[in-house]
């Protein structure tokens, strides 16, 4: 690996910790202790992963596809060199195969094991059973929001107010604060999903329901992001809101970016329920492809803060809800506050591997510097022209070819030599195999002002986010019915106005500590 450009930077995290220990730490699975829930830890290999194999539907899942996080274990010991991410072949994301059906056929034997967060066990287990109550066979799902992972401080609000009868640990994991659980189910084919859904759960639709599952799949499938959203359903006595999406349409806005509807919440910690190889590899894609777009979007040196907040922030650049009384204000940064040690499960990992970008912090020497929410490293980036090109490259293609439209107006390049130039950089064509390095357009893309390549990057965003999310938006009125439509806004706007309220509040108490 290279040297980044940042003369007082290691490409390693820092010499104080190892590869082996960074992956030790972030790649592999915990064990919840009984003292509490999520400080004690172990260890376990990856056979040990392979011999607890997680039920997938109504049939045992492939090996590699159970969660790596919280599995049983019988090992204590890191894993050796020989499994260690770096392992990984470095140009892994430049032709991947996204049409695999097994995890055997992942780059690695530990490949994607970041994307899995670390939650209670037993809170775990009273999710997946939520999933079993679906007949309908449901390939992979997870769980994610202000329900799983906590955005705010405990509140005094019962959870009997929101679930009917919640299990224990539902109830004890959301602190009293009973919110209702999101989770999104990916199925390999719509119609007949919904056909075997509509006759168990014909109440979890609104009156759109009875047309069929043939119209159900069609604006599904037709209209906004791809999802279909049944909020409000009440299952093992958990109020939940669970979207369906067809896998091959979570696994091209994960590797393209065509809305980053799907892509965005991924960016950010989920649960993983039931895992699938195809999507593991297409959401790492997604992964290492936000750290990108945040690099772009960042000076030479920051800190993981403003890498996860510009990350987690990326799906809200032209998302309605922001510009209006909808969402809480300070959404991102509540994510951040309290979620900062997943967001580094998440990512440390990929920025390892990265050859532009390091950690540069003397925090990191400690031991426990992983897991602690109060440390806020900083990190350094090569700003060469010619490595940041390569960045341009590797971004999405769907996203990627709406920032090249922006710079081809800007640059005013002709559209002939604008079409040759593509051409001549064409890795797209499966009959030639060419590497992925950046043109001298993506160079000069890559060197423009970075105030400038800032403003062209979340133009290129908005653009992507903005029209999938109003018709979404507007499909969900007509999907979830009128009743259900008018909670959901008045829920948002709740927030809203606690976020505004909390805000104000934090700005009263830092001018009184400024005036004492």
């Amino acid at each position: 690996m290279q040297t980044i450009g940042a003369p007082s930077t290691s490409r390693s995290i820092l010499p104080h910790l190892s590869r082996r220990r960074l992956l030790a730490r972030v790649g592999w699975q915990y064990r919840l202790s009984s003292l509490h829930p999520l400080n004690q830890r172990s260890f376990a290999s990856s056979n040990d992963v392979k011999k607890n194999g997680e039920a997938d539907g109504r049939e045992r899942a492939s090996p590699g596809s159970s969660d790596p996080s919280t599995q049983s274990t019988t090992s204590s010991s890191p894993p050796s060199s020989s499994t260690s991410q770096s392992s990984v072949p470095p140009d892994w994301d430049e032709n991947p195969d996204l049409n695999i059906s097994a995890f055997s056929q992942l780059p690695h034997s530990t490949f994607g094991y970041n994307q899995h967060m670390i939650i209670n066990s037993e809170f775990k287990e009273a999710l997946r059973q939520i999933l079993w109550q679906f007949r309908a066979p449901i390939r992979y799902a997870f769980a994610y929001g202000s329900g799983v992972f906590p955005q705010t401080a405990s509140s005094s609000k019962s959870a009997s107010t929101v679930h009917a009868h919640p299990s224990p640990a539902i109830s004890s994991m959301q602190g009293g604060q009973g919110k209702m659980i999101d989770f999104i189910f990916g199925v390999s084919y719509t119609q007949h999903w919904h056909s075997l859904n509509l006759q168990q759960h014909r109440d979890h639709y609104s009156a759109i329901g009875s047309l069929g599952s043939s119209f159900v799949s069609r604006v599904q499938d037709n209209y906004g992001a791809g999802l279909y959203f049944n909020p409000y359903v009440t299952v093992n006595g958990t109020l939940i809101k669970y979207g369906v999406v067809n896998l091959d349409t979570l696994c091209r806005d994960l590797s393209e970016w065509d809305t980053l509807y799907l892509a965005g919440r991924l960016q950010k910690p989920v649960k993983i329920l039931r895992d699938d190889p195809r999507v593991r590899l297409a959401n790492q894609i997604n992964l290492i492809s936000a750290v990108r777009t945040a690099l772009l979007l960042l000076p030479s040196d920051f800190t993981e803060q403003e890498l996860y907040g510009t990350i987690a922030g990326l799906s809200y650049l032209g998302d309605p809800r922001m510009a209006l009384p909808a969402e809480n204000p300070n959404k991102v940064a509540n994510i951040i506050k309290y979620q900062l040690p997943n967001f580094r499960r998440l990512y440390a990992p990929l920025i390892e591997n990265l050859p532009n970008v390091a950690f540069n912090d003397p925090r990191c020497k400690s031991s426990d510097w992983m897991d602690d929410p109060e440390t806020n490293a900083t990190l350094a980036q090569d700003m060469d022209p010619k490595k940041r090109g390569n960045m341009v490259r590797r971004l999405p293609r769907s996203f990627r070819s709406k920032l090249y439209f922006r710079y081809q107006t800007k640059f005013q390049i002709p559209q002939l030599e604008f079409d040759q130039m593509l051409e001549e950089s064409n890795d797209q064509d499966p009959t030639r195999v060419k590497k992925q390095q950046g043109s001298v357009f993506d160079q000069r893309v890559a060197n423009d002002r970075p105030e400038d390549l800032r403003g062209e990057v979340k133009k290129a965003i908005q653009s992507t986010v903005q029209w999938p999310s109003v018709t979404q938006s507007l499909k969900s009125i007509v999907t979830t019915g009128v009743v259900r439509s008018i909670r959901y806004v008045r829920e948002k706007m709740e927030k809203y106005r606690e976020g505004r309220k909390r805000e104000k509040g934090d700005r009263s108490h830092g001018s009184g500590s400024k005036a004492t």
